[in-house]
């Protein structure tokens, strides 16, 4: 019961902190906004330096049970379609950077993570929940908007991925 509370607590956190961004979450045919970002390990990276590139961007947090349950899956998406042009871009929204990378060390990925503490990342997409997930097509447009996440969600996500590489 008391981890269900903490949960509860640190999702309805991040939901208030968010309403301070678009009125709603950033929808299928919209210009994805620009991610101007040090990935953990200091390496800047911008969104608009990968068009032409599929870009799976996730959204996610170390208190974020499901978040724990997408990383494997996300992990292995980058590596098998990598070379054929997909790039997946993890953004945690941790206040203390900290917490991120006690995660990473646990569910350790290749991809690049970025830390969005100030939240600017988050309050341009306006992710509904955590984690959530953004296909943005080689045009730098939004495909579409994956809500929470659910393995019997993945073989959906990787078609829709497969469809745009």
């Amino acid at each position: 019961m008391q981890k269900l509370l903490l949960r509860f607590t640190a999702t309805l956190a991040v939901a208030l902190t968010l309403l301070t961004g678009p009125a709603q979450a950033l929808e299928k045919g919209a210009a994805a906004p620009e991610i101007a970002l040090k990935t953990l390990s200091g390496e800047p990276i911008k969104l608009s330096a990968l068009k032409g590139k599929v870009v799976l961007i996730d959204f996610w947090a170390s208190w974020c049970a499901p978040c724990r349950e997408s990383m494997p899956f996300l992990e292995k998406l980058s590596q098998s379609y990598k070379g054929q042009g997909l790039v997946v871009l993890g953004v945690n929204i941790d206040n203390d950077v900290a917490a991120a990378r006690k995660f990473l060390k646990e569910m350790p990925v290749s991809f690049q993570v970025v830390n969005d503490a100030q939240k600017q990342v988050a309050k341009a997409y306006g992710p509904p929940t955590m984690p959530s997930s953004y296909i943005i097509d080689k045009r730098g447009v939004v495909h579409v908007v994956h809500a929470g996440f659910r393995r019997a969600d993945a073989a959906k996500i990787e078609a829709e991925i497969k469809s745009l590489l």
